[in-house]
């Protein structure tokens, strides 16, 4: 691709078409924003997982044939990645198809059992975010969300007002 020598042309190969292709990403997501890999939807971690899968692909191209292939298909996915974020912005039914709902896993001090066992998170797993989250005692946490991405977030102090638990889903107890 670059020079007869196979061994030096494996380098050259290596190291220019990663470049290009980290590059590449960059400006492409200077392109689209700040939200490109800002994991806030399963869609937008599956775009990392995607982007990150045809950048290995991009740096192990053989031929230039492959390599724009390979860089076209991630204009094609920053494409896709903004054409839903901008329909999910217009349509709530789009977005409730797009997005799971985060679910409620404890709630004023109460482990919700149910919750855990519908949404599969061992206790152990939430008890370990309740030591990120530095809480002292489960009587602070006011909620513990699993949000769409995966993540838990913890909610914990004095209060904790309603809004910020809009749009959670309450597992009921069976």
């Amino acid at each position: 691709m670059f020079v007869n020598d196979p061994l030096a042309d494996l380098f050259l190969r290596s190291m220019a078409l990663t470049a290009i292709a980290m590059f590449w990403v960059v400006l492409l997501v200077r392109v689209n924003g700040l939200r490109s890999f800002s994991k806030m939807t399963n869609f937008d971690f599956v775009m990392t997982v995607a982007i990150g899968s045809l950048l290995a692909g991009a740096s192990q191209s053989t031929d230039w044939i492959s390599f724009v292939q390979t860089i076209l298909s991630m204009v094609m996915l920053f494409i896709v990645q903004f054409t839903t974020a901008t329909i999910r912005k217009k349509s709530t039914t789009f977005e409730s198809f797009m997005q799971n709902q985060p679910a409620l896993l404890m709630k004023d001090g109460v482990i919700l059992h149910a919750a855990l066992k519908a949404t599969r998170v061992a206790e152990t797993d939430l008890i370990a975010k309740l030591r990120e989250a530095n809480v002292l005692d489960f009587t602070q946490v006011r909620a513990v969300v699993l949000e769409t991405t995966g993540d838990i977030s913890v909610i914990h102090g004095d209060s904790c007002s309603d809004e910020l638990l809009q749009g959670v889903r309450m597992v009921k107890e069976k």
